[in-house]
């Protein structure tokens, strides 16, 4: 599954694990990604958006 919503562009975001002895290693942040039917210009289409653009009424949802 792709890892960026096609709505508002979040993708996966990198930083790093940090240890209590202060040890660092990469890690990654991943959005949770739906794969909806939304309504595009008119038609119905498949696609990959976020959790926080469909909560938030920015998708509108095919029935």
């Amino acid at each position: 599954m792709a890892s960026y919503c096609e709505v508002c562009g979040k993708k996966t975001g990198s930083g790093m694990n940090v240890s209590h002895s202060h040890l660092k290693t990469k890690r990654q942040w991943k959005p949770n990604i739906q794969r909806v039917r939304a309504v595009i210009d008119g038609k119905v289409k498949r696609t990959n958006v976020c959790t926080r653009c469909l909560r938030s009424g920015k998708v509108d949802r095919a029935v």
